[in-house]
């Protein structure tokens, strides 16, 4: 059995950007939420719930990411590279508590209107669009390369959408004096909110039951095994993350020469990491056929499934 792994090093550190990040969004939650009381405007609380489930996903993003690089011991053989998968998850459970309390507080002000302060709403929006911006582009060099600095980098970029979209609001409440904007832009957010939770959660819950990860077509990369020189079959693929980073594969490939040398395989990996992106190929070669195939997708009984 051959195991050719990529690692990686000297990897950009992100630490002082989801320091920095964190901090500002802390900074403007209090604002948002002082504001938001004296303004009586439950878009601004709204806003200010989704800038704090913000925070709660940087953090658990950093915590995740400072997690990952604890290297494998006995016990944990991977270390702790899934706490990523793991964040990822709670942060979509959470945001999905947050917004059924905006949406039962903004139906209330639907029943029973507020004035609101359109100037307030207008100036704290315009400040956490500067914020929540500045915060999109501290992740705007990682993005191509590491998914958890591409989703705060989206995240946050939408964040800076919504908050000029609440500065529209204060704006027709000021101009028109139409205060159901108020709790209708709440809807809204809760909207883009759920757009992207639901996302979040759903690929969280693949990637945590060990399913193939989105971006990468299984057929393909069994294609590709299946066409090697001298490969005659290709059975017990296992494509899997190891993180929200790290893709991992193990297979076993029929070679009935058993001829085997270091070049294949590190073609094999290279091509592996190149075009599909996977970082950890684990590959089984075999001179036999689909009779060694492993008891996983053979059946309890022997019995091929």
């Amino acid at each position: 059995m051959s195991h050719p792994h990529d690692h990686c090093h000297g990897k950009p550190d992100y630490n002082s950007a989801f320091a920095l990040g964190v901090a500002l969004n802390v900074g403007f939650v209090a604002v948002e939420v002082v504001s938001g009381i004296w303004a009586q405007s439950v878009a601004l609380l709204a806003d200010a719930g989704h800038n704090l489930s913000d925070v709660l996903g940087l953090a658990l993003a950093w915590g995740a990411a400072r997690l990952s690089t604890v290297g494998p011991n006995e016990r944990r053989t991977y270390g702790l590279r899934r706490t990523s998968i793991l964040a990822a998850l709670i942060n979509a459970l959470l945001l999905l508590m947050a917004t059924g309390g905006i949406t039962w507080e903004a139906l209330r002000r639907f029943a029973e209107p507020a004035a609101v302060a359109g100037s307030t709403i207008m100036i704290v929006a315009a400040i956490g669009a500067v914020i929540n911006g500045g915060t999109a582009l501290l992740f705007l060099s990682g993005r191509h390369h590491d998914l958890n600095l591409r989703g705060a980098f989206l995240h946050m970029s939408a964040d800076a959408a919504v908050s000029l979209g609440v500065v529209i609001c204060g704006l027709l409440i000021r101009w028109k004096g139409w205060v159901w904007i108020d709790p209708l832009a709440s809807l809204l957010i809760v909207a883009v909110i759920l757009v992207s939770t639901f996302g979040l959660l759903f690929e969280s819950i693949n990637l945590a039951l060990d399913a193939v990860p989105k971006g990468i077509d299984p057929v393909a990369v069994r294609d590709y095994l299946r066409g090697l020189s001298g490969i005659a079959d290709v059975h017990d693929l296992h494509i899997w993350a190891m993180s929200t980073t790290e893709t991992a594969l193990t297979a076993h490939l029929v070679k009935p020469d058993g001829r085997i040398d270091d070049a294949f395989l590190a073609e094999v990996e290279r091509v592996l990491h190149d075009r599909f992106g996977i970082m950890h190929p684990t590959i089984q070669f075999e001179q036999g056929g689909a009779e060694h195939a492993c008891t996983l997708v053979r059946g309890e009984h022997g019995a091929p499934v």
